[in-house]
């Protein structure tokens, strides 16, 4: 049956497309001048990964793995150079991107906090908007999705292997890997959506999460080749405060053989042990990368062979940054470089020059309101991030922000990376550690990109301490956070 015979025939009908286990009303008729209206609007598609870290990205720079697909995203679009997520764990960065508010307003704190559903959230003032708008894949937040007209997420962190996912409250197992079947439900929702609405369709990857459980298609690559090590591998954070030292989350130490699936040959001790750890974890990892990888091309295929492409919004994001053994480390938390940062590649032909980059201060507080402002409804004045689409269109504001605000609060827990909170400047990276502790760490980033040296107590930095501090007062006044000890 042709498309256009099938979608008579179900409008006809008045029932229910089923595609895939996939429930899609056809909608209300609506006069045509109507649906033209609702279709010029774009389409929006949100991709997000769990723990990929930018420099895991070969657009990116990446010096231990390729990624064509989300390589051509960057080259079809915008990628940002500098986008930063708030708070550096999983929950509480989506709880970030839904509502628009650090982590202190919107409740999620860190991964322990249930996500108050009953808030505003961008989905919902899209939905309101007459937009359709779906969850498919990891959620994360605890509570049940709100705001979306349909939603088939992971329970918790889910699993790579034959998941259980929960479609509209009910629970259902799948057969197959975990990065396949969530693009499958995308694609299957996508192929039943009717296009009298504009859609907004949150894609979320499990991979690559720990464990970094790769498919059989992926499971040897890299089997034959050495990944290159970090320069920072064997940090000795000697300049560092206690915290850098306390924390759990050593490649060296705290990979277990679940993460690393076998026990260690015998005799390895010392470097050449942390050595085999590190090609352990990493090749995993990247094989789930690689997943993600092409999944993300099959789905932008889809865009070109249905004729979407031209009117859908592509975004590509992480929940936050990772650390690929940089100061030895696997996990996130710190404030420092590799877990702050996030990919951000955007693509939507009719705004965005393909090929170019943005070195702005971009923040994931940021996309609720850039994703309504593209969809043109206006943003309420309590989202506390701005609209990207000024730089998207290559319109860099003159009054945009010159630095950001971050805050970390899970302490004590696992991997015990102390609380703290900081500002970031294009040069320069203030850290504030306190509740059992009260130390402060500087960053000069253009002479020490790899943040090895803390120059806090240094003379010669005196002047920037107080500049920054002075900042930094500025930031959490006008985010309202009177969280931990005062600067």
């Amino acid at each position: 049956m042709n498309k256009q015979t099938r979608r008579q025939f179900l409008k006809t009908a008045g029932s229910v497309a089923v595609s895939g286990g996939l429930l899609s009303r056809i909608p209300t008729p609506v006069a045509a001048g109507q649906i033209e209206s609702q279709r010029k609007r774009p389409n929006i598609i949100f991709i997000m990964t769990d723990d990929h870290a930018a420099h895991a990205i070969s657009c990116y720079g990446s010096k231990i793995n390729k990624t064509p697909n989300l390589d051509r995203l960057a080259r079809e679009g915008m990628r940002f150079n500098n986008c930063f997520c708030t708070n550096a764990i999983c929950a509480p960065s989506r709880a970030v991107i839904l509502t628009g508010k650090y982590s202190h307003l919107n409740g999620v704190i860190d991964n322990a906090v249930k996500f108050d559903g009953s808030q505003q959230t961008f989905p919902k003032l899209l939905q309101k908007a007459g937009y359709r708008t779906a969850i498919i894949g990891k959620w994360h937040l605890q509570s049940d999705p709100t705001g979306f007209d349909y939603w088939n997420i992971l329970p918790g962190q889910g699993v790579y292997h034959n998941p259980v996912m929960i479609e509209m409250g009910q629970r259902k197992k799948h057969t197959g890997y975990v990065t396949d079947i969530i693009t499958n439900l995308c694609l299957a929702w996508l192929k039943e959506h009717e296009a009298d609405k504009p859609f907004c369709l949150m894609y979320h990857h499990k991979a690559p999460h720990r464990e970094w459980e790769p498919d059989d298609k992926h499971a040897k690559l890299y089997e034959d080749t050495d990944i290159p090590i970090p320069e920072t591998f064997n940090d000795d954070y000697k300049t560092r405060c206690a915290a850098a030292h306390q924390q759990e989350m050593t490649v060296e130490q705290h990979l277990n053989e679940k993460d690393l699936k076998m026990a260690p040959p015998e005799g390895l001790i010392g470097q050449e042990l942390k050595k085999w750890k590190y090609q352990r974890y990493i090749k995993d990892y990247l094989r789930c990368v690689a997943s993600v990888d092409d999944n993300v091309g099959r789905l932008l295929d889809y865009l070109d062979t249905s004729g979407l492409a031209e009117n859908t919004i592509v975004v590509y994001t992480s929940d936050q940054g990772f650390y690929l053994g940089d100061h030895g480390w696997f996990d996130k938390r710190f404030m420092y470089e590799h877990s702050l940062r996030m990919p951000l590649l955007v693509r939507y032909p009719k705004e965005i020059k393909a090929g170019s980059t943005n070195d702005d201060i971009a923040l994931n507080l940021d996309f609720a309101p850039t994703f309504l402002d593209l969809a043109s409804v206006t943003a309420p004045s309590d989202m506390q991030g701005r609209s990207l689409r000024p730089l998207l269109e290559g319109r860099t504001k003159k009054f945009w922000r010159t630095s950001m605000y971050y805050h970390y609060y899970e302490y004590p827990a696992v991997h015990m990376v102390k609380r703290h909170y900081g500002i970031r400047t294009k040069r320069y990276k203030l850290i504030h550690f306190y509740y059992d502790i009260d130390a402060w760490e500087l960053y000069d980033l253009e002479k020490d990109p790899n943040e090895l040296n803390n120059v806090y107590d240094d003379p010669a930095y005196t002047d920037i301490v107080k500049q920054l501090k002075t900042e930094l007062d500025r930031l959490r006044k006008e985010y309202k956070d009177t969280t931990g000890a005062s600067v």
